[in-house]
């Protein structure tokens, strides 16, 4: 069956039929209804004009997922549609509530921790967010919700993957440089806790201020860029320098710039990720090409997390043989599911902070150098909850 996207801008969006229906066609008796809703924030643009996001970012992956659903979905009767919107934070809570006046069960969100808790309060019951962006710890922690997934990884999955790649190269000295943004202090966060996890030592600590001046002018550039030998001097013998820069301030200036000749992990250098658009293991370059041939560029992590959410509600379909919302998200969360993302295993759902269970890839501009977990890293249950926060330490209370 075709496949339906509609674009909507909330706020702006209007009433108009689809292209292709009539204004008085009505919903297919077996279609699956989702929503991806993208709340962009005003910001400056980052350090390096490669790094700059499409504007289809997300969209493109849920417009994949969508046809690789309704490619399975039409042997079953099933019809699968994805709307698309985008909000500002001022305007995401009425465009929520309008894809819940609509009866939509399954919103995809793409939005900071702050906006998303919000989003997951106003919608209650009424719907299942899977979180596709957001990677706060609190949010499968202290703050997690029942009705959110996380195909996001959180900051602890992508530090414990960093972490033990770095013990198993023996580089077990760590110099943390933190940015001075709240989401920064939470990313270094995980790798004081993934350094006590995995036994490495942080030898010393220091915290870039943001003062405003490194973004991308020329006035920027000079005055980072020159910042950072001086900045790294009389650091304590160290094996790897580990930078926790959410934010985007510094950290791409770090490489080949510290006062040490030492490598950079972490927002630079060696970057931990769901999705890297040079990975070919896995089948993942047949499902690259696909991607890059439907929307003419390269995959991003926030296009792979919004495919890998639209992908989990199109294989419960199949599973369940339901288009029911409450029958899908039961068996989402359940222990019998599971689903292929192109990395090597099954993924699954942990059930005590709704996370979805996935490899790391840890990239360098042009490759993937490794996969965690590493293979040393055992697990009484799946290796795959070495990363992150395991069942005894959650503090995730639904």
């Amino acid at each position: 069956m075709n496949c339906r996207i509609i674009i909507l801008l909330a706020g702006l969006c209007s009433s108009s039929p689809a292209l292709g229906q009539s204004s008085d066609a009505r919903q297919p008796e077996q279609t699956i209804r989702a929503a991806v809703l993208r709340v962009d924030t005003p910001d400056l643009p980052p350090i390096s004009r490669l790094d700059t996001p499409p504007l289809d970012l997300g969209f493109a992956g849920a417009r994949l997922a969508i046809e690789d659903n309704d490619t399975t979905g039409q042997f079953m009767g099933q019809d699968f549609e994805a709307l698309e919107v985008t909000a500002t934070p001022e305007t995401a809570a009425a465009a929520l509530e309008k894809l819940l006046a609509e009866d939509v069960g399954f919103i995809v969100t793409l939005a900071d921790e702050e906006q998303t808790l919000k989003l997951s309060d106003q919608a209650g019951d009424k719907a299942l967010l899977l979180n596709a962006r957001a990677r706060g710890d609190n949010l499968r922690g202290a703050d997690c919700r029942f009705n959110i997934i996380h195909t996001a990884p959180s900051h602890a999955m992508l530090a414990d993957g960093i972490a033990q790649f770095l013990m198993w190269k023996k580089w077990t000295r760590w110099f943390l440089i933190s940015g001075s943004h709240a989401e920064d202090t939470a990313l270094a966060d995980a790798y004081r806790r993934a350094a006590t996890k995995f036994g490495a030592k942080i030898v010393e600590e220091r915290i870039y201020e943001d003062t405003g001046g490194g973004r991308r002018t020329d006035s920027g550039h000079v005055q980072v860029q020159q910042q950072m030998p001086v900045f790294t001097q009389r650091a304590k013998e160290h094996d790897v320098v580990l930078a926790a820069d959410e934010a985007g301030i510094f950290a791409p200036w770090l490489p080949y710039q510290t006062w040490d000749p030492r490598p950079v992990a972490g927002s630079a250098g060696l970057v931990p990720r769901s999705w890297h658009p040079a990975l070919e293991a896995w089948g993942a370059t047949q499902f690259q090409n696909r991607f890059e041939k439907l929307s003419m560029r390269r995959m991003w992590d926030e296009d792979y997390q919004t495919w890998l959410a639209l992908r989990m509600i199109g294989e419960a379909a199949t599973r369940t043989q339901s288009i029911d919302a409450a029958t899908l998200k039961e068996f989402m969360l359940s222990d019998r599911f599971e689903v292929a993302g192109f990395k090597g295993q099954k993924l699954t759902i942990r059930d005590w902070d709704h996370q979805l269970r996935q490899p790391i890839l840890l990239t360098t501009g042009d490759v993937t150098a490794s996969v965690s977990p590493q293979d040393q890293y055992l697990h009484q249950s799946s290796a795959l909850d070495t990363l992150g926060i395991d069942r005894p330490e959650t503090q995730c209370k639904f």
